[in-house]
C-alpha cells in the first residue's frame, strides 16, 4: 500500500501503512513516536485513546489510519500551544492533582477538551454525559469533574475556547 497523509497537530506526516486496517493509534504511536495517546481495551471502550478528528474526539484504537487521511488529527501532544504553555484544562489537570496512576488522562482531556469546545460552561451533569465513555480504573472522576469546572472558568475569564 502506498503512504497516507495524516494531519496531526498541524503538521503533516506521509506514513506508510501496510494494512488497510490498521488502527490510526498505532500509526500514531509506532510511525509517529506520539506515546501520548494510550492504548486501553481495543475495542473503544475505555476512551484511553481519545484524540480529535476534525475537531470531534474519536477513539483511534477503532478507526483505522486510512480513514483519517487528509483530516486534521490532534492528540494529547498538539492540544497546549506554543512552546511550554498548557492548555487550560492541561493546568486544571495540574491544579486538582487528578492523575493517580495516569494512564488514561490523556484521552479524558481530549473528551474534556472536545466538551469545553462545544459547551464552555458545563453542568455536572453534561460533564457526567460527556465523559461517561472514559474510564478512570482509580476512580478520579471527581476531580476530573472540578479540574474541568475550573479550565471552563479559566477559558471564560480569557474569553477563548478549548
Amino acid at each position: 500500500m502506498p503512504s497516507i497523509r495524516l494531519l496531526v497537530n498541524g503538521r503533516p506526516h506521509d506514513v506508510r501503512v501496510d494494512d488497510p486496517s490498521t488502527p490510526l493509534l498505532w500509526v500514531l504511536r509506532d510511525s509517529l513516536g506520539l506515546v501520548g495517546t494510550k492504548y486501553g481495551c481495543g475495542m473503544a471502550l475505555c476512551g484511553a485513546c481519545t484524540v480529535h478528528l476534525n475537531g470531534a474526539p474519536v477513539r483511534s484504537c477503532s478507526i483505522p489510519a486510512v480513514a483519517a487521511a487528509n483530516q486534521p488529527i490532534t492528540t494529547i501532544e498538539g492540544l497546549a500551544g506554543e512552546g511550554d504553555v498548557l492548555h487550560p484544562l492541561q493546568e486544571a489537570w495540574i491544579e486538582h492533582d487528578v492523575p493517580q496512576c495516569g494512564y488514561c488522562q490523556a484521552g479524558q482531556i481530549m473528551s474534556a477538551a472536545a466538551l469545553l469546545r462545544q459547551n464552555p460552561s458545563p453542568t455536572d451533569a453534561d460533564i457526567d454525559a460527556a465523559m461517561g465513555g472514559n474510564l478512570c480504573r482509580c476512580g478520579t472522576y471527581v476531580r476530573i469533574r472540578r479540574a474541568i469546572h475550573a479550565a471552563a472558568e479559566k477559558l471564560a475569564a480569557k474569553g477563548g475556547v478549548a
